[in-house]
């Protein structure tokens, strides 16, 4: 069941809907899922003893004509001008449009085609947001009328490509070097902010609070860029680095000498680059959808409606007692695997890409029916159709409540995977295995929680 704006309860959960899906039995959710890993886990160990995965050296090179319409000058300005275009519409609905979301399409524009849309996007065609991004192709053309010369670009990575084929060039004239310690630090700040906007804001869909939250971060994104260029977008704008992490799973991506390839998606969760602020960035996907798959049991409800602290207060304290709960388990892992596989020069990112499946399969459990439901009304809504009847979900309850559990349980295989084989190519063949039991147990304990919030 999808509750609509208007329902009291929605202000506790995400910005636009909330999702309530019947359980299915707890005892074969939770016994198919813990098989799932274990028997996984024994099979990678026995069968599995040298590194398979070969980052961006790997991938089906894909005709040279789709690659030159994909890199074509006149395809990037079309998708830059597609993202402006919607941009300037969503602010339009904002200033001119009612304060309601049940007749303003641009509250379920942020929350639903944006936030959500960009998972199923960016898994099939890479990271889109790149050549989608506003706040990019508004800082290019800031730059031209102010003729500040920037760097030229790549190529640019196309909508299937992967983006940090990047050489780290010189910054323009005008420009500042980015410290190499940020990272990716920005971004999870980032997307903490948008998942506190959407979770926790007391009216997180009222058009007052979307526009300053909007102006706040374009502001915030253009003077940066200003400052340290066009590459300040690729690891400080929240959502890129969210599409760009989301698009190392897919089968579509750039080789190391350039061309576009159709690859098996664990070539490039293997080239995710270890940089500072991405395990940050992970434990804020994974803990945002955490909490909110948390904040509709009624026990939580129950201590936000009855907190000394206030409403928004305590919920912000849940949001962030919850990332830290994630971040402090992947972390004891980690140093537990150091302890067992013995020093490594850093344990804490060589893993963190396995966390990024696990991440992908939160989010499709948690947002696959609001995606489906909420996605068409609001494309209604912005064609002027709003007053269609409302489409009914593809699934029934117990065929969502299955598709709910194999996304978490298949995410934390393909976790699993994705660690064994980064454990053998670090590892002695003694230690490989025994240095993976850290990490098996934090993916079952991940797995017991994700599967218990679906069936709360």
């Amino acid at each position: 069941m999808v509750l609509h704006p208007a329902d009291p309860l929605t202000s506790l959960a995400h910005g636009i809907g909330s999702q309530h899906d019947l359980p299915i039995s707890p005892f074969y959710a939770f016994a198919g899922a813990f098989a799932a890993l274990f028997v996984s886990f024994l099979a990678l160990g026995l069968l599995w003893s040298t590194s398979r995965f070969r980052g961006e050296r790997s991938g089906l090179a894909l005709p040279v004509a789709l690659q030159r319409v994909a890199d074509a000058p006149a395809t990037r300005t079309a998708l830059r001008g597609l993202g402006l275009a919607a941009a300037l519409a969503v602010l339009l609905y904002l200033l001119l449009g009612p304060d309601d979301p049940a007749h303003n399409p641009a509250p379920g524009a942020v929350y639903v085609p944006l936030w959500v849309g960009l998972v199923p996007a960016s898994l099939l065609l890479g990271p889109v947001w790149r050549l989608l991004n506003p706040l990019r192709t508004l800082h290019r053309l800031l730059s031209r009328a102010l003729r500040r010369p920037e760097p030229e670009p790549e190529p640019e990575p196309g909508p299937a490509s992967d983006p940090d084929r990047a050489p780290d060039a010189a910054p323009a004239r005008g420009h500042h070097p980015l410290p190499a310690r940020l990272g990716q630090w920005p971004a999870a700040v980032g997307l903490f902010g948008f998942t506190w906007l959407e979770l926790v804001a007391p009216e997180p869909a009222s058009t007052t609070t979307l526009l300053i939250a909007i102006t706040a971060y374009a502001t915030a994104q253009l003077l940066l860029a200003a400052r340290f260029g066009e590459r300040w977008f690729d690891d400080g704008d929240a959502f890129e680095a969210y599409s760009t992490l989301l698009a190392r799973l897919s089968p579509l991506g750039r080789r190391s000498d350039g061309r576009l390839v159709l690859r098996n998606p664990f070539h490039g969760l293997d080239a995710t680059p270890e940089r500072p602020g991405l395990v940050a960035t992970v434990c804020v996907l994974l803990g945002s959808t955490a909490y909110d798959g948390f904040s509709d049991n009624p026990s939580w409800i129950n201590v936000l409606q009855t907190s000394p602290l206030g409403r928004t207060p305590t919920a912000t304290l849940g949001l962030l007692a919850s990332v830290a709960l994630v971040a402090t388990l992947y972390c004891l892992c980690a140093a537990a695997t150091r302890l067992v596989s013995g020093p490594h020069p850093g344990p804490l990112t060589a893993f963190a890409h396995s966390l990024v499946p696990i991440a992908v399969g939160y989010l499709i459990a948690h947002y696959f029916s609001l995606l489906v439901v909420e996605g068409p009304r609001t494309v209604s809504m912005a064609l002027g159709t709003d007053n269609a009847p409302e489409p009914l979900p593809p699934l029934g309850p117990g065929g969502l409540a299955a598709l709910q559990v194999i996304a978490v349980v298949t995410g934390h295989v393909l976790g699993v995977v994705a660690a064994h084989d980064r454990s053998v190519r670090l590892f002695p063949p003694a230690k490989a295995v025994a240095g993976q039991l850290p990490l098996l147990a934090l993916m079952i304990t991940y797995t017991i929680g994700g599967i218990g919030l679906l069936l709360n």
